[in-house]
């Protein structure tokens, strides 16, 4: 049977997930053996970008016209659109709130030379095409990635974690940083896959996976307010990797007054 044809790519980012995949190190060999990988110019020469593809992982956010337009080349290539990352699934650190307009901060980071830069309002990639299977975390962890492959391998999607933070959190037995510690912790609001990196260190969860479906935003806002903090704390934090705020339908003051 023919190995999948597999593309990696990234659109604007950091490039940390796919220096995930390079850092699976016992398990590269496997995952270069039992994919035909096309296209992956952070590892390899000869990058094909033509050819049809199985598969294609996409990391970064939707931040210039080139992004976009690489973007729905990629989707009509690749039988599977796989978004790997916070930024390619929710937006991540570019799409932050900010009441600033883009002219306005490309003027004062780059000056008159930003003209150059033809961008557009930072979104995830789902906001132009079809994604398959979206694979969050800043950066993905290794482990979600090995089994995403396995599972895609034996022609499945993968079935990754649903609920939030918080329940790794009270397995593992730490502290709650929220109702014990009285921090800003996103935890109940952010979906599980990191083993509650963050809190184990005794530091609040940041939300840099993004929210878990259903999440119940308003509860969490008014347990947030009790504690002292303020709607732009609040907002502020939501707002930070994935742009939340939106997504969970946190619509005025009174919606989280009022819970």
């Amino acid at each position: 049977m023919a190995k999948p044809t597999v593309g990696i790519y990234g659109l604007t980012g950091c490039a940390g997930d796919q220096l995930v995949i390079l850092n699976c190190e016992d398990e590269l060999l496997d995952i270069a053996g039992a994919l035909d990988i096309k296209f992956f110019p952070m590892a390899m020469s000869g990058n094909d970008e033509e050819c049809p593809l199985d598969i294609v992982f996409v990391e970064g956010t939707v931040v210039q016209l080139e992004d976009k337009q690489t973007l729905k080349k990629l989707r009509e290539r690749a039988k599977l659109l796989v978004a790997i990352g916070t930024c390619a699934v929710w937006g991540g650190l570019p799409a932050m709130k900010n009441e600033i307009s883009r002219q306005e901060l490309k003027m004062q980071v780059y000056g008159p030379t930003g003209e150059a830069f033809k961008t557009i309002t930072p979104q995830p990639v789902s906001s132009f095409v079809k994604v398959d299977l979206a694979i969050s975390g800043c950066p993905i962890e290794k482990e979600q990635l090995l089994h995403a492959v396995a599972s895609l391998l034996h022609g499945d999607l993968p079935r990754l974690p649903t609920y939030a933070v918080c329940t790794e959190c009270k397995m593992s037995e730490y502290p709650c940083l929220l109702v014990e510690a009285g921090q800003l912790c996103l935890g109940p609001l952010t979906v599980a896959g990191c083993k509650a990196r963050c809190p184990s260190y005794g530091q609040p969860c940041r939300g840099c996976r993004g929210p878990v479906e259903e999440a119940n935003a308003a509860s969490e806002a008014k347990v947030l307010k009790e504690k002292g903090f303020t709607w732009l704390d609040i907002q502020n934090r939501l707002r930070t990797f994935a742009a939340p705020a939106d997504s969970l339908k946190i619509e005025s003051v009174e919606e989280c007054t009022n819970a």
